[in-house]
């Protein structure tokens, strides 16, 4: 399924990709890219001739119904990997747990570092856990990538994606075997983590912002709760003539 979704892709959007030859031919890699698109897990095994193996809410696997095999089994063929997200601790375990299991098969492990998708297009700061932990407990090399235009294919609330060219730039893989094995060492695990994040920016061109994107979704919905209150609160004085001249 791989392949026929894969060949689907190319041929409907056509994504131009730079660095293909720092992918390796064989054996394990991690490959850490920015998160514009919930097409990103899509586009990137697309291009490669190697399965890559991403984090998948396990919802997306047991969802009933002809509609949730259908999803599942796309899930699957695309290369996804379910994981139980309930409980924060219990999912990161729980990732970390499955990501070393792909290298330890020789294949490549795909991770969104950001954790979650960018809520405007630029890019955030790097949690250091899954990609971090997984590097230094396998010894893997540490892949940069830089998906470009996903995010302006299907925006939020568009039903039916736009037939446009992304991009996808892989930069040159990062040895972190100096710090094998000092996976629960936070400051070394903060420090490849913004190392990698470095690398991403420096492909992608996006503007760095130095907070996590969950907490920059949060600011975003409170700030949008509180436009919507103010409007709420000036209709409700303009009804009762409060807002009015005499």
């Amino acid at each position: 399924m791989k392949f026929s979704i894969g060949g689907s892709l190319k041929l409907a959007f056509r994504p131009w990709v730079e660095g293909l030859e720092n992918i390796p031919a064989e054996g394990p890699a991690i490959l850490a890219s920015n998160h514009l698109s919930f097409s990103d897990s899509f586009f990137l095994p697309a291009v490669l001739d190697r399965k890559v193996t991403f984090i998948a809410k396990a919802e997306y696997f047991t969802s009933p119904g002809v509609k949730g095999k259908l999803t599942a089994a796309f899930f699957k063929g695309v290369g996804q990997l379910p994981v139980d997200r309930s409980g924060a601790r219990g999912a990161g375990e729980a990732a970390i747990k499955s990501g070393i299991d792909v290298i330890e098969r020789g294949e490549l492990f795909g991770i969104y570092p950001e954790g979650t998708r960018s809520p405007d297009g630029r890019l955030y700061r790097g949690k250091p856990g899954g990609l971090a932990r997984v590097a230094l407990a396998t010894g893997a090399p540490v892949i940069p990538v830089a998906m470009i235009d996903t995010e302006k294919i299907q925006p939020p609330g568009k039903v039916v994606p736009k037939l446009m060219r992304p991009g996808i730039r892989i930069g040159k893989p990062l040895d972190f075997s100096r710090y094998h094995g000092m996976d629960s060492d936070r400051f070394i695990l903060r420090s490849v983590t913004d190392e990698v994040m470095y690398e991403i920016m420096k492909l992608s061109g996006q503007e760095y912002v130095d907070i996590y994107a969950t907490a920059a979704k949060r600011q975003i919905a409170d700030a949008e709760k509180a436009a919507k209150a103010d409007k709420a609160e000036k209709v409700d004085k303009d009804d009762k003539g409060d807002g009015k001249p005499e």
